[in-house]
C-alpha cells in the first residue's frame, strides 16, 4: 500500500471527508511520527506495533571490489516491531490464503497438492 492509496481508502471510507482533507490528515499523520522518531522518541500504537531507534555501533567492514578494510560509522536506524495483534492476524490471513493462491505455498505443500492430483487454485486479481 503506497500513501496515496491509503489516502483513497481514507477518503472512501469517510464520505463526508474530501479528497483533499484525507491528503492531509494522512500527510499530518506521517509527519508527526516521522518528526517524533528524529527527536528519538518511541511510538507505539497497541494493537499496531511500535516504532523505535536502534542504534549501531561503529565497525570495521569490507569493500566488496578491493577487498579493503573499511570503517562504517555508527549510525541510528527507524525499527518497526509488529504487535500481537497485527502478527496474528497476518498469520491468519496468510494461512488461508495459502489455500488459495498457489504463489503462497510451501515448496513442500505444493509438491503434496501436486501428487495428489489436486488441481492448483488460479490467484485471484
Amino acid at each position: 500500500m503506497t500513501r496515496s492509496d491509503l489516502v483513497e481508502a481514507l477518503a472512501q471510507q469517510f464520505s463526508q471527508l474530501p479528497h483533499r482533507d484525507a491528503e492531509a490528515a494522512v500527510k499530518a499523520i506521517l509527519d508527526a511520527l516521522g518528526d517524533a522518531m528524529v527527536r528519538g522518541h518511541r511510538i507505539e500504537i497497541r494493537g499496531f506495533g511500535s516504532f523505535s531507534i536502534n542504534h549501531r555501533p561503529p565497525r570495521l567492514g569490507r569493500n566488496p571490489r578491493s577487498g579493503q578494510s573499511v570503517q562504517i560509522p555508527e549510525k541510528r536506524v527507524p525499527h518497526f516491531k509488529p504487535g500481537k495483534a497485527l502478527r496474528e492476524a497476518v498469520d491468519e490471513r496468510t494461512e488461508a490464503l495459502r489455500h488459495t493462491d498457489p504463489r503462497l505455498q510451501t515448496p513442500a505443500h505444493q509438491a503434496l497438492t501436486k501428487a495428489q492430483g489436486v488441481a492448483a487454485v488460479a490467484p485471484r486479481r
